[in-house]
């Protein structure tokens, strides 16, 4: 890939589609008062991202209610047989924000300008702190090439707090086995960020964010506590969701929250999973160009300089 080049579909483009869903399920809600309003429901929408087929759910738009989230892309499920070419994205860049991979299944290959190349698989959790700036490649993983399978997860690009967006950039892998994990009759809650009743992550963040992989069973009911002046949102891979006031979910949609009470109310009348995320709003302007999430035009020129400068890291080496 030449240095000028950046990946078609890796920038932050507003593809999210507003969704004007008002299906209502058989009620099996509760009816606290103080629960969370949903400010709208929205459809993801497919795009590619060098070979991987991707559903985008949102991509720098409805900052008020997703910071300080501002991508969120499923990848897959993809059917991969064994021996055949992997799904890949090439070297590109990335300054000031953190993307973030989540698998549910197979594996992946992740290398970058920091001297890192690793292997991950179900369950990991890998952060790409680009701080200043920093190159990354991924593609599917050895595992997968192998003995093929299904290549199925979430790369979602949590935003850096204006005073740590030129730090020194990081890479960190965090392994299924060190997550907490809540088991009830009713649910399983995997604790990827944040923390959640008496589970919590120790991954440390720049500022308050939660990140929780649910799985709820038939007939079942959930109320997951918030700050009240947190965002927060769920996606749903599979399956159907009741939210409040009876509406419904469908798979490759999220909802979006408001802000001002506390209890996310869940009902699912037979199996669903889905993801929760949210967090304290950043409150500062987002300026992106590409894979570049800055606070104002003057960062994004000096990303865009030190990345044609080489400053980064050379895109040839990485995608060896």
């Amino acid at each position: 890939m030449k240095r000028r080049e950046f990946i078609k579909g890796s920038a932050i483009l507003g593809l999210s589609i507003a969704n004007s869903n008002i299906l209502v399920s058989n009620s099996g809600m509760f009816h606290e008062t103080a629960k969370r309003k949903i400010y709208r429901i929205l459809s993801a929408d497919r795009v590619n991202v060098g070979t991987l087929p991707v559903m985008r759910a949102f991509a720098g738009g409805h900052t008020d209610h997703v910071s300080p989230y501002v991508l969120f892309d499923e990848f897959g499920p993809v059917n991969v047989d064994p021996g055949n070419d992997p799904l890949r994205v090439d070297a590109h860049p990335h300054a000031g924000v953190t993307p973030t991979t989540y698998f549910l299944e197979g594996s992946g290959h992740h290398k970058d300008s920091l001297n890192y190349d690793f292997q991950i698989g179900k369950g990991d959790f890998m952060m790409f702190n680009s701080g200043k700036g920093a190159i990354h490649m991924e593609e599917s993983g050895q595992k997968l090439y192998e003995e093929g399978g299904f290549y199925h997860g979430f790369q979602i690009w949590l935003n850096t707090p204006s005073k740590y967006k030129f730090l020194d950039p990081t890479t960190s892998v965090h392994r299924v086995t060190n997550m907490d994990k809540i088991e009830t009759e009713d649910y399983s809650i995997q604790i990827v960020l944040g923390k959640l009743f008496d589970a919590k992550s120790t991954i440390k963040l720049h500022s308050p964010a939660f990140y929780y992989h649910v799985k709820m069973k038939d007939d079942a009911r959930l109320d997951i506590p918030t700050d009240p002046t947190h965002n927060a949102f769920i996606y749903l891979i599979k399956g159907n969701l009741e939210l409040e006031g009876g509406r419904k979910l469908s798979a490759n949609q999220v909802v979006l929250y408001q802000r001002g009470e506390s209890l996310i109310n869940l009902y699912s009348e037979c199996e669903c999973e889905f993801l929760v995320l949210g967090g304290q709003p950043l409150q500062e302007r987002v300026y992106s160009y590409g894979p570049f999430v800055m606070n104002n035009e003057a960062q994004i020129k000096q990303c865009m300089q030190d990345y044609q400068n080489g400053l980064m890291g050379n895109p040839e080496l990485v995608n060896r």
